[in-house]
């Protein structure tokens, strides 16, 4: 499990916090079911990395002036211009209480399905599931490598759908992504647009006329 290391936080105005910024540290807050909302500061490279590997969705431990607890990611504040956090948000988990959190879908080897040419659709993207922290999975992964034209892939054929720990929130046969074959032009369509370009002959009797 990740460790972040953060300070407990006194500064709240926004000249004090500005200054925080200035000086590379950003302000965040922890807060939980059971517990007052707690300010805390860290640094922002680290803070940031750290979410960019582990999202909303990995639970994390951090140390706050010598306490250690466990949290997730709650919502992560970038500044709309620059590239920089501005305010971080984490949740405290009891790891002895069911949790809800969205996890990302991951279709493994959509760029290696054998079926070439194909046009592969992904439906859904993210899935909300509940459980016990310890069974809390990073993502919801499916196989698609040997996927054929025509198939289709459901919700209960993620990885989590099997695991008997794991409540999925949407229903089994929902479509998560689909395999069909390139779009192509039909023979009709493309006798339409050739007809459709007039001859040297039509062009000079139009000129002609007019």
């Amino acid at each position: 499990m990740e460790l972040l290391k953060l300070s407990s936080r006194k500064e709240h105005g926004k000249n004090q916090v500005d200054k925080l910024r200035a000086e590379g540290i950003v302000p965040g807050v922890i807060y939980g079911k059971d517990r007052e909302p707690l300010n805390v500061s860290g640094h922002e490279n680290v803070i940031l990395k750290l979410f960019q590997e582990v999202g909303t969705s990995v639970i994390i431990e951090v140390e706050i002036d010598g306490q250690k607890t466990s949290v997730l990611f709650k919502e992560v504040q970038m500044h709309p211009f620059k590239n920089n956090m501005l305010h971080f948000d984490l949740y405290e988990i009891d790891m002895n209480h069911p949790i809800t959190v969205v996890v990302p879908v991951v279709l493994i080897g959509r760029d290696e399905i054998k079926v070439q040419p194909s046009n592969l659709i992904q439906v859904i993207n993210e899935v909300e599931v509940s459980c016990l922290p310890k069974y809390l999975p990073s993502t919801a992964d499916v196989e698609v490598t040997d996927m054929q034209i025509g198939d289709t892939i459901t919700v209960a054929d993620l990885d989590i759908s099997k695991d008997e720990n794991i409540e999925v929130a949407l229903e089994a046969d929902e479509v998560v992504a689909t395999l069909s074959a390139p779009r192509e032009e039909s023979e009709e369509e493309e006798t339409e647009v050739a007809g459709e370009v007039p001859t040297v002959a039509e062009t000079e009797q139009k000129d002609s006329e007019e």
